[in-house]
């Protein structure tokens, strides 16, 4: 019969930085959280997410016994700097669309386990960070997020749980937050959103990466400049970590394949994109958003335009408002003019007043506000 040494260096083996073994026993603590906090958490249902499910293993596979976490990293290679400034580095190794990378390691994973007899489930609903603290494979911060024992200590990882079938005598759980008192809650302070309330719990909706990819309205005005030059993601609660600055400091090769991509996530390219790019050069990097959702896109990428307060994004600006008939991202670009200012700003403002009408000419008005008081 399998041991669980052999389940760990087959982990090791296909890349996984640490692997550890945990109990199918319901995830209480998450269960509870769930059910006190439905006005922020609410939203995960109509999202189809189902997080409350998810915090019984036994509901994915009714003779759940064990679960195997596995800790992949996402930042063993170097990002250019670019994409890191715009996007969350987890997802620009994202491949559960291209399945070319992770998704071929979990699928050999289950394969060995299948060849031993055992049965398997990866739910993407079930709490894997907790199931990872549980493991003993690492502690949990006060931005909400898992750190590995390995990588130096840092949060750079995705732990992945792996439901079985089979009994495995449990590792010992380290489920603590191991924050150093001297930190001073740098992540609460980095979060300009202020989602982070720094007992170990966040506000998901007011979250940066929550904000990129979620919702069907127009940013809210006094969102848009906290919100920065993120447009898909935020890494800035990681970035300030005291436990990361170690990996952080640590000298990587480039990752060849999110380099070959670059090209495809400027934000001149992303504004300016038709469906045809986004579904071939987008989508299947970054998916939260479909089809249907290029506009926010579209939106974001102005956003971050503004908040750059780079001139010399004003010409795509101003073409792309011409070309965009939505007026979630009209109005975006209208702010964004405003934000940048200048004479060209307040010039191309002014030129569209006369034919704007609605929300578009409110933002326009605002915009030329914003440029009259220096802004």
């Amino acid at each position: 019969m399998i041991t669980r040494d052999e389940i760990r260096d087959r982990a090791l083996g296909l890349g996984f930085i640490d692997a550890g073994f945990t109990t199918a026993e319901p995830f209480e603590g998450q269960r509870e959280l769930l059910l006190a906090r439905q006005e922020e958490y609410g939203w995960t249902e109509k999202a189809g997410l189902d997080l409350l499910g998810g915090t019984d293993p036994r509901s994915v596979l009714p003779g759940a016994k064990t679960i195997v976490v596995l800790v992949h990293s996402y930042f063993l290679e170097s990002f250019p700097r670019p994409l890191e400034t715009h996007f969350g580095r987890c997802y620009l190794e994202d491949d559960r669309v291209t399945r070319d990378g992770l998704s071929l390691r979990i699928k050999e994973f289950r394969s060995f386990l299948r060849d031993h007899g055992i049965d398997s489930r990866v739910p993407f609903n079930l709490p894997h960070r907790a199931a990872a603290a549980r493991a003993g494979l690492g502690t949990l911060g006060k931005n909400c997020l898992f750190y590995s024992r390995r990588l130096k200590g840092s949060s750079w990882v995705v732990p992945m749980a792996v439901v079985v079938d089979r009994e495995f005598p449990p590792d010992e759980p380290t489920v603590e937050y191991a924050c150093p008192d001297w930190c001073r809650s740098a992540c609460v302070a980095a979060c300009p959103t202020r989602a982070l309330k720094g007992n170990g719990t966040i506000d998901p909706r007011r979250c940066i990466s929550y904000l990129t990819y979620y919702g069907s309205r127009v940013t809210p005005l006094e969102l848009r400049e906290p919100m920065g030059l993120s447009v898909y993601g935020c890494d800035r609660c990681q970035d300030v970590c005291p436990r990361n600055q170690a990996w952080l400091a640590t000298e990587l090769p480039e990752n060849p394949r999110v380099n070959a991509m670059a090209g495809h996530f400027d934000l001149k390219r992303l504004l300016a994109m038709d469906l045809d790019c986004f579904q071939a050069h987008v989508w299947p990097r970054m998916f939260y958003m479909g089809a249907d959702m290029l506009w926010k896109w579209k939106m974001n990428a102005a956003r971050a335009m503004g908040n750059s307060l780079e001139e010399g994004y004003l010409p795509g600006l101003a073409k792309a408002f011409g070309e965009n008939g939505d007026e979630r991202v009209r109005s975006m670009i209208a702010w964004a003019l405003g934000r940048i200012g200048g004479a060209e700003a307040r010039e191309t403002l002014e030129g569209w007043a006369p034919a704007a009408e609605g929300a578009v000419l409110g933002e326009i008005e605002q915009a030329l506000a914003m440029i009259g008081r220096g802004r």
